[in-house]
């Protein structure tokens, strides 16, 4: 099996230098701990970075401490490599190559690095500690043998990927999203287990740097989670990118095999250079004497948290992927600013006032927010369901939009925006209007009222409230509307 660290130079070798010196400084020295802290922050990444600089900010004496890498999964080994892959694939789709692909990520990565550099957070006055968090008691955590006492502690970790208990698999030494960042040379071939959003976003931008890529998954459609419709848009997307789709497919065993990867399902095999696993997440938990603490955790092995985002030790708070299921970085964000407000002022902020969206990376993009119409009609909800095809719009004529659409699904008496999805090239960001709408309590009807750009996609938005507007219109309305015509003659 090719080892993907056996090349002595590879592309981007400079900017992973670089990256790593911001992040992790091998020469950074901890500081003395201060005698009590306004607040600890253990754990780096999204929630982490912005509960210490927010905190900070606003004058409290803050601790920040991080064990990997400052940035977490988002910066390292999530959002930003695997964005810059697909965005460098995007645009030379025909003539990119894996070494230059590879090279962009790694100084796209290291440009933003500076932003969650340990140089930055110091300059902001936060106390940085790298090293591993235990707790000793209920407001005491230990790192580098010092001792932090805090008025209140925020958790922070995230997670990582999950291993599912496939045969061999350990053995196998799959590629994960934390390892697949650091390959120096391409594999001929990946099989990828889970047709979630990372494994369809890693399986496009893979396929288009001439890797084999076969995608395997349980459920018979990639993205099980999402509108059919969606998913048959993207899954048209990725064969058209090269990817061979097993879905359905019931994974037995994987194992090495000499220099390759044996993957055995449903009764036959397939060899490849290297496995990838994209499964499911795992709260990074481990190690932190939590029983110390008094911090309880779910059956999912999530710490447990009430809508404050309090633990079971009230002077203890989580936040970002270590309590959620919903593990975004922008989730992790707002749980860091409802940190901010309980943990320092007056426990007024609550998760259950936030509307998270999310969206798959893959072309087109696949984005939603609000509730599912699987999730309406389990709970007896009453909804309707208006549609727009992006190639009805004229800019979606001239772009050539074929398999794009924006769905939305509207309460039917009052017009509320229960929910929507976006299939469509920057579906990201065409779905912030309706974010807005919902956050805010605007009814379809009233979207219409703005005037759009033509000719944009955002024009969506008008035709939708117009189909809706239509539906008001009832036989009497209408009635009245043609005799006051007449009079006015």
């Amino acid at each position: 099996m090719t080892d993907p660290n056996a090349v002595s130079s590879y592309p981007g070798q400079a900017h992973d230098a670089r990256w790593r010196s911001l992040v992790f400084p091998a020469d950074h020295v901890n500081p003395r701990a201060q005698p009590r802290y306004h607040l600890v922050v253990i754990g780096a990444g999204p929630a982490g970075l912005v509960c210490a600089i927010g905190a900070a900010g606003l004058g409290a004496r803050v601790a920040l401490v991080e064990r990997q890498a400052m940035g977490g999964d988002c910066l390292n080994v999530g959002c930003v490599p695997s964005k810059a892959l697909l965005e460098y694939t995007n645009r030379h789709s025909s003539d990119g190559s894996f070494e230059a692909a590879f090279a962009w990520m790694r100084e796209v990565r290291a440009g933003i690095a500076a932003h969650d550099s340990v140089k930055r957070y110091t300059e902001h006055g936060i106390d940085v500690f790298l090293g591993e968090a235990r707790f000793i008691d209920g407001s005491t955590v230990e790192v580098d043998n010092q001792r932090l006492a805090a008025r209140r502690i925020v958790i922070a970790t995230g997670a990582r990927a999950a291993v599912p208990g496939i045969p061999g698999l350990d053995e196998a030494e799959p590629l994960t999203n934390e390892t697949v960042f650091d390959l120096k040379q391409a594999p001929k071939s990946v099989a990828i287990v889970g047709a979630g959003p990372i494994g369809c976003e890693l399986g496009q931008a893979l396929a288009r740097l001439n890797v084999a890529v076969h995608l395997f998954d349980v459920a018979d459609r990639v993205l099980p989670g999402e509108e059919a419709d969606a998913g048959a848009a993207v899954s048209k997307s990725l064969l058209s990118s090269g990817v061979t789709l097993h879905l359905g497919a019931n994974v037995a065993r994987i194992e090495r095999a000499g220099d390759s990867t044996r993957i055995v399902y449903d009764d036959t095999e397939l060899h490849v250079d290297r496995a990838l696993v994209a499964a499911g997440r795992r709260a990074n938990t481990e190690n932190l004497n939590l029983g110390a603490a008094g911090v309880e955790l779910t059956e999912k092995g999530l710490i447990e948290v009430d809508e404050r985002l309090r633990t079971t030790n009230s002077r203890i708070y989580a936040a970002g992927d270590v309590c959620s299921q919903l593990q975004f970085t922008h989730h992790a964000d707002a749980h860091a600013r409802i940190v901010i407000q309980n943990a320092l002022f007056a426990p007024t902020a609550r998760t259950s006032r936030l509307v998270i969206p999310h969206c798959t990376y893959t072309n087109p993009e696949l984005a939603q927010v609000g509730r599912s119409a699987a999730e309406l009609e389990r709970n007896g909800g009453r909804f309707d369901r208006y549609v727009v095809r992006f190639g009805d719009l004229d800019r979606g004529r001239a772009a050539g939009d074929e398999d794009s659409y924006a769905a939305l699904l509207v309460e039917p008496k009052r017009g509320d925006i229960l929910g929507a999805t976006i299939v469509a090239e920057n579906a990201g960001e065409l779905i912030v209007p309706i974010c807005l709408a919902i956050s805010n309590g605007l009814r379809l009807g009233d979207i219409g009222k703005a005037v759009y750009p033509y000719p944009t996609r955002s024009e969506y938005l008008r035709r939708l409230s117009d189909e809706y507007n239509r539906t008001r219109l009832t036989p009497t309305i209408k009635r009245l509307m043609q005799a006051w015509l007449r009079l006015i003659g």
